[in-house]
């Protein structure tokens, strides 16, 4: 998916700096993701849901706050109160580039955030929060030995995540300020809310207090073992799954007419993880899936591999084949599985001497119900009638060609 590298300006007129993940098809809604406390838009668990979501047809604006990551501005001269009006401004980039945002994201403070931001994003029909405590607040946990001081001395230098930060008064007043207890009841949006049990960063407890002061439609996903930061790859890719799962449920994703001659539509594979072999697969808005390759093929074996498709589509096809057959006799068929295997074989009709190989796909068909065997047999000989059965027994014409990228086109 392609990304683009924008500016902004922030609350202060400064410049913050921002990534806009597009999709590579159709622009189907966008979403506004707001970082973590003292992190950046480009962590590996905010970077792998933009992906996600761009393959879904969700294009992603992820920014990084004043005083953060590319960001220009003072992260001492920062609070809660600028991190929201960094928000408006962000969505209000949206607007202005006519993507308003049809869904926030918020993780850890930054789901705090979007809470409280969302009455003022009027485009905004979903909310997901991720890790987010229901109290602000709750940040000055990571410092709370030098709270003392900073009241006292109006500013002290704090260490979060192995970086040293000056935090001032006005930060610790400020956040003490801010409430959820009406945001949330009234945030008339759908709310997903994403917290891990084990988080030992802002507890669980506060997915409680949120999900429960919240008014439908609303819904809990655990995280199960993910840490705070969803530092975890695997972690990292359910999250992302489940959001964008979820979106096509709340947000009117409506894709396009599909082309002359591709009446299913297009099926589009991006690449996820440029190290290894993830792929994110989108046939139009609703269907997503992810393909891999195994652990011993130097993959992550997190999704089927290209070969595990092709057999799935030939067993779907065969079950479907035999049902619609069966349905149209009126035969007493209860439940038909298929199950499918592949490997390579030599081809038995190839020279002598020959070392050709072709590919061999087994299937084992189990029919349940009170059929005779003669409807038994006839069922088999309907199962090779399967359209896929047939592409795969004869050559099929692929034509490739290169696509034009965006730079290329603007030359």
């Amino acid at each position: 998916m392609p990304t683009e590298k924008i500016t902004f300006t922030g609350h202060d007129g400064l410049e913050l700096a921002a990534r806009l993940d597009r999709p590579s098809g159709p622009h189907l809604a966008t979403a506004l993701f707001a970082h973590c406390f003292t992190c950046s838009k480009d962590i590996p668990a905010a970077k792998r849901i933009a992906q996600r979501l761009a393959a879904a047809g969700i294009a992603v604006l992820r920014f990084d706050f004043t005083g953060l990551g590319h960001s220009e501005g003072e992260f001492a001269n920062t609070s809660f109160a600028t991190n929201l009006q960094d928000l408006r401004a962000a969505a209000g980039w949206l607007v202005d580039h006519g993507m308003p945002a049809d869904m926030l994201i918020g993780h850890s403070l930054g789901g705090a955030a979007v809470l409280k931001a969302a009455a003022d994003i009027p485009s905004a029909r979903a909310v997901v929060t991720i890790g987010a405590p229901f109290d602000p607040a709750h940040v000055t946990r990571h410092f709370s030995e030098d709270v003392e001081t900073i009241c006292r001395e109006g500013e002290a230098q704090v260490e979060i995540g192995a970086r040293p930060f000056t935090i001032k008064r006005q930060f610790i007043e400020d956040i003490a300020a801010q409430h959820l207890e009406e945001a949330v009841p009234n945030l008339h949006r759908a709310l997903l809310v994403l917290h891990a049990p084990r988080d030992t960063i802002v507890g669980i407890d506060n997915a409680a207090d949120i999900f429960q002061a919240a008014r439908h439609p609303k819904s809990f996903v655990t995280l199960d073992d993910a840490d705070h930061l969803i530092s975890n790859p695997d972690d990292a890719e359910y999250a992302a799954g489940v959001i964008a799962a979820w979106a096509t449920r709340y947000l009117d994703l409506k894709s396009p007419a599909p082309p002359p001659g591709a009446p299913e539509g297009i099926t589009r594979v991006s690449e996820a993880d440029p190290k290894g072999f993830l792929q994110d697969i989108a046939s139009g808005p609703y269907h997503h899936a992810v393909a891999d390759e195994p652990e011993s093929y130097g993959g992550t074996n997190r999704g089927m591999s290209p070969y595990g498709f092709v057999a799935a589509g030939l067993g779907a096809c065969t079950s479907m084949t035999i049902r619609m057959y069966a349905r149209r006799k009126g035969w007493p068929l209860d439940h038909v599985s298929v199950d499918v295997s592949h490997a390579k074989v030599h081809a038995q009709d190839a020279a002598a001497g020959s070392k050709e190989k072709i590919d061999a796909f087994r299937r084992e068909i189990t029919l349940t119900g009170d059929l005779s065997e003669d409807q038994r047999a006839r069922l088999l000989e309907i199962a090779d009638r399967c359209p896929v059965h047939r592409t795969l027994e004869r050559s099929s014409q692929i034509v490739t060609h290169l696509a034009e990228t965006q730079a290329q086109a603007a030359e």
